[in-house]
């Protein structure tokens, strides 16, 4: 029961990643788009600065819930 709600809660990390990554993506080119209309991207690069921090504490997260389930599934 408990690696099934493991599995879930990896799947979910996984997702929560995989949407992090296309923000910041996304944030990329918004960047590149705004400064090539001469327009401030500052904000959008803090924006992108915070979606940064978010991605690497979802793979620390994501990175537990493996760990979590390896022992688990040795035990």
């Amino acid at each position: 029961m408990a690696v099934n709600r493991e599995r879930e809660h990896l799947a979910q990390a996984d997702r929560h990643i995989a949407e992090c990554k296309a923000h910041i993506t996304r944030l990329h080119e918004l960047i590149q788009e705004v400064e090539q209309e001469g327009q401030d991207a500052s904000w959008a690069r803090e924006v992108l600065q915070a979606f940064e921090k978010t991605l690497r504490s979802f793979e620390k997260h994501r990175q537990l819930i493996v760990d979590r389930l390896k022992d688990m599934e040795k035990g």
